[in-house]
């Protein structure tokens, strides 16, 4: 008897053991929920900006990814680091995700893949508020700011031989904006939205000519990775367009 006794008391002793690993094996997947790494761009008024008096970056961008989070219930740390950074990040699967004003297009398809489109724009040439340059062919022999990896820059360094002038690159919007009005460079190609909203808040420049090549920028993500954090994004855009919050958001920036 004192066998059969000790067999069931090791027995109950062993399913209560494995019943408090399952309760703990729960509890420890529950906090180790993923919490995904999203990047940006730095300066990229209205998309994403500095807020000197928040300490904090807001923009299109900044709360379109806030309000999807929250109607798909995953979280996530944003690092701001600049367009081209964010990319690379991306690339070296130091980020999970990028979300900064980035177009779709096929060469980008290549090496990412993309949400929906969540905004349409398009390129446009920008040059000084004084300058008497009105087309590309007022560009030969002069001096184009570039920015790194986007989308104006490509389209500037496509036309350069055409038009016969050379480009010059930088690292972001602002230092490409300032180039210009210090008279470094004589043009840039930007996105219309963008450009329009630096304009109206005091940089010393105007457009000129039409929008160029419109298109959607897109979320995205490493080609093959994080399919799931596509399926969430698409999934909460579709939920803030039919809900209005998405419309609040382009309405917040003057959209």
């Amino acid at each position: 008897m004192k066998k059969i006794f000790a067999l069931v008391l090791a027995i109950l002793m062993v399913a209560s053991l494995a019943a408090c690993g399952t309760a703990t094996d729960t509890a420890t997947a529950d906090e180790t929920a993923k919490v995904y790494t999203i990047v940006s761009d730095n300066a990229f008024a209205p998309f994403e900006s500095y807020d000197n008096e928040s300490g904090e970056y807001v923009g299109i961008d900044m709360d379109i990814m806030k309000a999807i989070a929250e109607d798909q219930g995953f979280e996530y740390n944003m690092m701001n680091v600049g367009f081209d950074p964010a990319l690379a990040k991306v690339q070296a699967g130091q980020a999970d995700a990028v979300i900064a004003g980035m177009t779709i297009n096929d060469e980008r398809k290549e090496i990412f893949d993309f949400s929906e489109g969540y905004f349409e724009d398009g390129q446009v040439m920008v040059v000084a508020k004084d300058s008497d340059i009105d087309s590309l062919d007022d560009l030969k022999g002069k001096v184009v700011a570039t920015k790194n990896g986007t989308m104006g820059a490509e389209y500037a360094n496509e036309n350069k031989d055409q038009y016969g002038y050379t480009t010059k690159a930088f690292e972001g919007s602002n230092e490409q904006y300032q180039a210009i009005i210090n008279g470094n460079c004589v043009a840039c190609f930007e996105d219309y939205t963008v450009i329009v909203d630096a304009i109206k808040n005091g940089v010393e420049l105007k457009t000129v000519g039409d929008k160029i090549n419109p298109s959607y920028y897109g979320f995205a993500v490493k080609k093959g990775t994080n399919a799931e954090l596509i399926t969430k994004f698409n999934a909460g855009l579709a939920n803030i367009k039919e809900n209005g919050k998405y419309d609040e958001i382009l309405a917040k920036y003057g959209m």
